[in-house]
């Protein structure tokens, strides 16, 4: 801001057409406020601050569901067992986050403004493979913090209204975007809850069968990894779940989820490992 005769006034380059790119205009008016600008000292940073997994998602016909655990640790200190790693990007896609939780944070928040200015300048919301670069330009950005152990690794996911489905996107520490087919999962208890759904996905699920099958994936995700939060009966904690449809994207609320995940505890008593898939 400059002064003047008629008060504080905006810089030009507020005023100035540019880039479509909020990030990319960040990099040259305040590059200090990018989260990958902060100085570290030398060595690992691993265990400065909490980590948050596991994210799953999984598509259905007409949508996407993505689901997350609650819990943040500090090695193997629980840090956290409500943390949310499951946010609304835009109307029609969400992303999930595991790795360093603040940092992750700062970065959706980060990619939230990114869509939504590009939006206002371009009239026009970016495509599903435009808004999935994005955050893997936002994620490159990181890798030297990556690099000291503070590594961001997103789940992206969203409702594409020229192919008129869901679509999953996960990606690397450099920022290698990748496209899922039916489900996938992220973080440190992404094997088993991969495994999980390799039995349990179908693709004719509905949005309610495709939200139960995504919480008994975290539930066994949390049955073999400690870094991995299971639904809390005691506190009434349980995922966050989102679901995306071409409506838009939708948080369900405590109580649905809690129904779900109660019912899945209920079948675990009688059948501790779960469902079973058939053999054909």
């Amino acid at each position: 801001m400059t002064g003047s005769s008629h008060g504080p006034r905006l810089d030009p380059a507020f005023l100035t057409p540019g880039t479509s790119s909020f990030a990319e205009f960040l990099s040259t008016q305040a590059p200090e406020l990018l989260p990958h600008r902060r100085a570290l000292p030398d060595g690992s940073a691993a265990d400065l601050a909490p980590h948050g997994t596991t994210i799953v998602a999984a598509t259905f016909p007409g949508g996407v569901v993505m689901a997350g655990d609650r819990r943040a640790t500090m090695g193997n200190i629980i840090a956290q067992r409500d943390i949310e790693k499951v946010f609304p990007a835009d109307e029609y896609s969400c992303v999930g986050i595991a790795g360093t939780a603040g940092l992750a944070v700062e970065m959706v928040r980060l990619f939230q403004t990114e869509l939504e200015h590009y939006e206002k300048i371009e009239g026009t919301t970016l495509s599903m493979d435009g808004k999935a670069n994005r955050l893997a330009a936002l994620i490159r950005g990181n890798l030297g913090m990556a690099m000291q152990g503070l590594a961001v690794v997103p789940l992206f996911a969203g409702y594409d209204h020229t192919q008129e489905q869901g679509r999953i996107f996960s990606y690397d520490v450099t920022g290698g975007r990748y496209e899922e087919t039916a489900f996938h999962s992220v973080g440190s208890g992404s094997l088993f809850a991969r495994g999980s759904l390799k039995k349990l996905y179908r693709e004719d699920l509905d949005a309610e069968g495709c939200t139960t099958a995504v919480v008994q994936a975290l539930y066994d995700a949390a049955d073999d990894d400690s870094a991995t939060g299971g639904p809390d009966v005691t506190r009434r904690i349980f995922p966050v779940v989102g679901v995306i449809t071409d409506e838009g994207y939708q948080r369900l609320g405590d109580t649905e989820v809690a129904g779900i995940a109660d019912r899945v505890i209920a079948a675990r008593m009688n059948r501790p490992d779960g469902p079973a898939a058939a053999l054909t």
